[in-house]
């Protein structure tokens, strides 16, 4: 027996639970709107389920085998054993708990929940299919809607992902037993960084990038800093290679690749394409909108993050890069505060962005670069974290803080970290520059000896022409 379509009606229709359509859906019950919230899979999205978190905690659990297994010029001896299928149940015993969270904050902020894929049947309707034989369909009629629908990875021509030997970002986090080897066809943040953790779990890694080098968006020299310790670690780099096919070769495959020298082929077990990610919006129906996409597939949004309808929004990575889950739930909270006639609007002066590989990469703002193109004359102080006290303490001295300020006014304009807790340090930076603050408010800061926030501190002092420590 098939159930026969039921109509509701709704206030805010949140289409997508993850982390742009979940905190959404959270503001604006806390607005006092009426909110309905439609996930088809789980809730947190791909960050929370197949990302941000499951990847952390793969690279949290491998850092903590090699730091133990790397220690004996510090008197710490130790061969750790690494049981992968461990490893994995461990980060999904974190996923589900998380999961579970986020489903209780929006049930007791008084979120009505429901799973089903959404898509719009006109500009103030969407239908919520149901998974299942039976299940059958609801309408919901809304009076604003916000997309929140996320993205997933690329498929490249010729390496559609079969779970076996081409795998997806998502795919990878899953496996029980580390490959004896892994070709990672792409360079960027998610190819260094899982790149990374399966070089310390023991298998041999080869990543292939079509571009000059790795982490194409960071300057060149916070790259090489990333590319040396991988390096180190027994990552092998090919770059000017662009992956054209592959082909079985017994338990494994070869991979083909052209360059400038020609064709070459890298065998391996398994094969990793992490060469970014595109939205999703194909399953809206748009059509019934009226909503364009851009040539890219996102769609676009104004400084409140309203599509061309105006009593639709869309949010999080479907709205367009940066894809963060930071952005997302900025946007979200934005999109929130408008519906509820809220005065809000998005400001990305400030929009910090992190890579988590060893070391990491913190940067927000202006590099020194992009200031002088912006007009400002650029005062540039630097740390190495090699003269860190802290940083000598935690054995992880390769790195620096550089911070990025105008010389006139002394305004932070930026500032880029490589080093350890990069992804920590770098949100000094981010609130110096959203609050206004100048090279003298940070300088006058204390910050906390030993620790690594005083390499921003120094650098700080060294952009305003007064370092003591370097």
């Amino acid at each position: 027996m098939v159930v026969g379509d039921v109509t509701t009606g709704t206030e805010l229709l949140v289409i997508g639970g993850g982390p742009g359509g979940y905190v959404a859906a959270i503001r604006g019950a806390q607005l006092d709107l009426d909110v309905t919230l439609v996930e088809k899979d789980a809730y947190g999205g791909t960050c929370l389920n197949h990302g941000c978190i499951p990847s952390k905690a793969l690279v949290s659990a491998t850092d903590v085998a090699h730091a133990a297994g790397s220690a004996e010029h510090m008197g710490v001896h130790a061969d750790p054993a690494i049981d992968m299928q461990g490893m994995v149940s461990w980060k999904d015993k974190l996923v589900r708990t998380l999961t579970k969270g986020v489903e209780h904050l929006c049930s007791d902020a008084g979120v009505n929940l429901i799973e089903g894929r959404a898509e719009f049947a006109g500009h103030d309707t969407a239908r919520v299919v149901h998974d299942g034989e039976g299940e059958g369909s609801e309408s919901i009629s809304f009076e604003h809607a916000i997309i929140a629908t996320g993205s997933r990875p690329i498929e490249i021509p010729g390496f559609e992902f079969d779970g076996e030997r081409i795998l997806s970002s998502r795919q990878v986090l899953s496996l029980e037993s580390a490959p004896d080897s892994m070709l990672v066809v792409g360079g960027g943040y998610i190819g260094m960084e899982l790149a990374t953790v399966f070089q310390k779990v023991g298998t041999d890694v080869t990543v292939l990038e079509q571009l000059p080098d790795a982490l194409p968006t960071y300057e060149d020299d916070v790259t090489e800093v990333v590319r040396d310790r991988a390096e180190e670690l027994g990552v092998d780099f090919h770059f000017g290679h662009r992956a054209t096919g592959w082909e079985e070769d017994g338990d494994g495959l070869l991979v083909t690749t052209e360059s400038d020298d020609g064709e070459e082929t890298f065998a391996a077990e398994k094969c990793l394409v992490a060469v970014g990610r595109r939205p999703v919006t194909e399953t809206l129906n748009l059509d019934e909108t009226d909503i364009e996409t851009t040539e890219n597939g996102f769609i676009g949004t104004d400084s409140k993050a309203r599509t061309d309808i105006e009593h639709i929004f869309a949010v999080g990575d479907v709205a367009g890069e940066p894809m963060l889950a930071h952005k997302a739930f900025k946007e979200g909270e934005v999109a929130a505060e408008v519906v509820a006639d809220e005065p809000a609007a998005l400001d990305y002066q400030a929009m910090p962005a992190a890579v988590f590989t060893d070391p990491e990469i913190g940067s927000v703002g202006m590099t020194e670069a992009e200031a002088e193109d912006a007009g400002f004359t650029p005062a540039v102080g630097q740390m190495p974290l090699r003269a860190s006290g802290r940083a000598l303490t935690v054995d992880d001295t390769d790195g620096f803080v550089r911070v990025v300020a105008d010389a006139e006014s002394g305004f932070v304009l930026g500032g880029q970290i490589v080093g350890p807790d990069a992804s920590e340090m770098v949100a000094e930076l981010a609130l110096a520059i959203e609050m206004g603050a100048t090279l003298e408010d940070v300088a006058a800061t204390v910050h906390i000896h030993p620790t690594l926030s005083e390499a921003v501190h120094e650098a700080v002092k060294g952009a305003a022409g007064r370092s003591i420590h370097y």
